[in-house]
């Protein structure tokens, strides 16, 4: 069974747990074989079943083990072989959680023998007592040895290196560990999973900050002095995900973030596509000193063809215009001079940033700019250009960015194949970056444009009603509930086919992509524009195709 969110959220109170233990021949999985299994089945402290058996392992027992178990060759020869046991084993456990202590040891064999018998192995839940037990009781006992543990605790049940007998003692430890883990907020199997990973953390006192977080989708902010917010972030299960700060998550940022969170705040939502939209609401309104990702949209640009002029130009610009072509926004100004140059090395545009009016004369004696010379651009400043041979490639450049990517694509990866074949693999290598960031940019755009020239949309997504209009979201209604919007407003988008600006591209790429994903089992109820979904990927639309 694989692991899910619905498991792992699960109240303790309702998880079965099955405690085991084994005795083996030996220590070597791969050599030695197991002797006796026991498991104990509880849940909410009460015992459901219990199953003991010996098992004979078809060879000789170290004479070791038999003075620690007190197994004997004489009283394993007439057992059931591991084969015939473990059909009972995995019904007997089912869908339960499987418990032990050091179980990874006694977890190896069973699989070990699973896969001999040509069966899967047990992919259920598991959770180990040993370092549980490091982490709430270490202090308190000179080592977490279930002997030790058991004197110490004056466990109901007394460890003796039979397998029923350490099981049930396993069980009463069981239940002293979650007694304890209660008293540090954990409820869940979840929090049960992460706690011994949150052993030697600095901040581990903290953890209590954790403990009214919900197991819901929505965003959680890590609030600093006078309440400033550090860091913003969205989850699928709130309380899960912030925990696990305190343990598994080791970026560099963590561990400062964590030092200096006073308090935490949180907003629920009523599904993640909802999260992702305010958590980008708030990365944009607050730019929070230890986020990166979302904080960045001031820097945004797009590339602009200047239709307006005699003779246009590729330029970058941070702001829109209200005239010529726009791609974009994209991500950074590199970005944007790789697309120009991807254009430039497919179609002789001019590649000189000089602004040429209508009434422009070349001066005498121009010489033409080196892409002219090269054979690879048209050159207006030297007279050598024609005006309407030069608009046909405009035309060309317009559809490109437009309706037809591959008038640029296809050249590009003709000139790739060219290179490689002659070995030039760095410049192979250069072209084809230049394609993919074409690719990705016009992958970008139609995302954009789909999803903007649709108007207002009333989108079913599972049990979530999505009102959308001009690419944001304006309200989230759930099954059964009365229509909301979220707490933060939606960004100021003019209608289509006005330029999207920067503040608004990544909601509305965030929203485009989360339905292009759910596109198949998405149910339109309005739309006032144009609806087309999937998108179209890209590489349907180019003779050798490029993966946006």
């Amino acid at each position: 069974m694989q692991r899910s969110l619905d498991d792992l959220g699960t109240p303790l109170g309702d998880v079965t747990f099955c405690v085991l233990d084994i005795e083996t021949t030996g220590t070597d999985r791969g050599g030695d074989l197991i002797t006796e299994i026991g498991v104990v089945k509880v849940r909410r402290g009460e015992c459901l079943g219990t199953m003991a058996t010996l098992v004979n392992p078809g060879k000789a027992i170290a004479a070791s083990v038999i003075v620690l178990t007190g197994i004997t060759e004489s009283m394993v020869a007439s057992a059931p072989r591991i084969e015939s046991v473990l059909p009972t084993l995995q019904e007997f456990i089912g869908d339960a959680v499987i418990v032990g202590h050091n179980v990874g040891f006694d977890m190896g064999f069973i699989n070990a023998a699973l896969l001999r018998s040509d069966r899967s192995s047990l992919r259920n839940v598991i959770i180990d007592t040993l370092p549980l037990a490091r982490r709430l009781l270490r202090d308190e006992v000179p080592d977490c040895r279930l002997g030790t543990l058991a004197s110490r605790f004056r466990l109901d049940h007394k460890p003796t290196h039979r397998a029923l007998d350490d099981a049930l003692a396993t069980t009463d430890l069981l239940h002293l560990l979650l007694e304890r883990a209660a008293g540090l907020g954990v409820m869940g199997l979840d929090d049960l999973m992460l706690l011994p990973k949150m052993g030697g953390h600095p901040q581990a006192a903290k953890l209590k900050l954790t403990h009214n977080l919900p197991r819901a989708p929505g965003v959680y902010r890590f609030l600093g002095a006078y309440d400033e917010v550090l860091y913003v972030g969205k989850a699928g299960n709130l309380r899960q995900r912030v925990r696990s700060y305190f343990g598994s998550d080791d970026r560099r940022k963590i561990g400062p973030l964590l030092r200096e969170t006073q308090r935490l705040a949180h907003t629920t939502t009523s599904d993640p596509i909802s999260a992702e939209v305010l958590e980008l609401r708030y990365l944009h309104r607050l730019n929070p000193r230890y986020n990166r990702v979302g904080t960045t949209w001031q820097k945004y640009c797009y590339v602009r063809l200047t239709t307006e002029e005699a003779w246009p130009r590729l330029t970058v610009t941070t702001e829109p215009a209200a005239a010529g072509v726009h791609i974009g926004p994209l991500s950074s100004r590199a970005v944007a001079n790789a697309v120009i140059e991807a254009v430039q090395s497919a179609l002789p545009i001019r590649r000189c940033g000089s602004r040429i009016g209508r009434n422009f004369k070349p001066a005498p004696g121009a010489v033409p700019c080196t892409g002219a010379r090269l054979g690879v651009a048209l050159c207006p400043c030297s007279g050598t250009a024609d005006e309407a041979t030069y608009w046909r490639v405009i035309a060309q450049v317009i559809a490109a960015c437009t309706t037809a990517p591959q008038l640029v694509l296809d050249p590009l990866w003709a000139k790739i194949a060219e290179l490689a074949g002659a070995r030039r693999y760095e410049e192979a290598a250069s072209m084809r970056d230049r394609a993919g960031a074409f690719s990705a940019a016009i992958t970008r755009q139609r995302l954009f444009d789909q999803l903007r020239s649709a108007g207002e949309v009333e989108l079913q997504l599972h049990n979530t009603l999505l009102r959308i209009r001009d690419g944001v979201l304006l309200s989230v209604q759930e099954e059964g509930q009365f229509p909301h919007e979220l707490e933060l407003p939606p960004p100021q988008v003019p209608r289509f086919p006005a330029t999207l600006p920067r503040q608004a591209a990544d909601e509305v790429l965030c929203l485009a992509r989360a339905i292009d994903r759910a596109s198949f089992h998405a149910r339109l109820q309005n739309c006032t524009g144009q609806w087309v979904w999937p998108a179209t990927p890209l590489r349907e639309v180019t003779r050798l195709g490029v993966a946006a």
